[in-house]
């Protein structure tokens, strides 16, 4: 990679915000290949040079991936004047990394969530060109049928003349399903029960491609994604 400063690499990785990392390395306690480095402007190339905080090793990565258990009454956006967002969900070091949420859950919606700085990823999982799969819990308000299997299979013609690709509806028993989309439309897993007349009462993801949400996470919670993350993903076995 190109040099950079060091107050800026350390930046870029979430240790601290600019102003913060001024006095951590002023304060000796950054290492540079073993040497404690006292100026933030020091160019370094993480490629080559092994930095230290505190005695802990910073490896670089431009990109960043996080899946988050997204709790109801939460939205889905960066910022927000009124009302509180998933990135606030965050610590402060993950809030400098210029993560943003991988398409959207609405705000009466909980589970998996794909946060990530990485627009090329981003748009990979939510574009229909690729077909991606998102598996839904749902609790529906009505008993639901073999009718509607056969609907969401033929692909629904929402009320507003929106059609949608068809989709999985897969009966659990009762008021319960799993849907399991390829798109990715304005609320649709809720619009696309309501027009066969069950409306949603609860509704979660559970998965993108073959990644589950992890169930060692609460709501709220989050973890980084491995390179195997990645990779189911864009699985569909």
């Amino acid at each position: 990679m190109a040099f950079m400063r060091l107050d800026k690499f350390l930046s870029d990785q979430g240790v601290a915000s600019r102003k913060e990392l001024k006095a951590i390395i002023r304060h000796g306690r950054v290492s540079v290949d073993g040497i404690t480095v006292i100026k933030p402007e020091t160019k370094i190339d993480s490629d080559v040079n092994r930095i230290c905080v505190d005695g802990d090793l910073i490896s670089y990565s431009k990109y960043r991936y996080f899946m988050l258990d997204k709790p109801c009454g939460i939205l889905t956006a960066t910022e927000d004047k009124k009302q509180k967002t998933v990135l606030e969900l965050l610590s402060p070091e993950m809030r400098r990394m210029n993560l943003f949420p991988v398409g959207r859950l609405d705000k009466d919606t909980s589970g998996l969530l794909l946060l990530t700085n990485d627009g090329d990823f981003a748009h990979r999982v939510i574009s229909p060109k690729f077909s991606v799969k998102k598996r839904y819990y749902a609790e529906v308000d009505g008993e639901l049928t073999e009718e509607d299997e056969k609907a969401f299979k033929n692909g629904i013609e929402l009320r507003d003349g929106l059609k949608c690709r068809p989709a999985e509806l897969i009966r659990l028993g009762g008021k319960r399903c799993e849907v399991v989309l390829t798109e990715g439309k304005y609320h649709q897993v809720r619009r696309m029960l309501a027009s066969v007349g069950k409306p949603v009462t609860l509704l979660r993801r559970l998965s993108i491609g073959t990644l589950e949400l992890d169930k060692n996470l609460s709501e709220g919670e989050y973890r980084e994604l491995n390179e195997k993350d990645l990779c189911k993903v864009f699985s569909a076995d």
